[in-house]
């Protein structure tokens, strides 16, 4: 069985507009724009709790943590690059 605790926390519009100081309507434009990644469900939108960072970082929260990944592992990629493109 899931707990609670093993859900994600996610909320409402209203409580994003309240968390960020922001109204309901800018919290939906934000939405439609995908600047606050939101999942609809049925009529009503859910927002998890990590898509809050996207309005800050303009990123998603998982696409910011795969960029520095990937930045991490960029010299690399082009150490291996270069290897191939010597060898033609």
């Amino acid at each position: 069985m899931i707990s609670n605790q093993d859900l994600p926390r996610v909320y409402t519009p209203e409580q994003i507009a309240e968390i960020l100081q922001l109204s309901k309507n800018t919290v939906y434009d934000l939405i439609s724009r995908g600047e606050i990644i939101a999942k609809k469900i049925g009529k009503v939108y859910r927002i998890p709790a990590r898509s809050i960072s996207f309005v800050f970082s303009g990123l998603d929260d998982d696409l910011l943590k795969a960029e520095k990944e990937d930045l991490k592992n960029l010299p690399r990629i082009q150490r291996e690059i270069s290897k191939i493109r010597s060898k033609q």
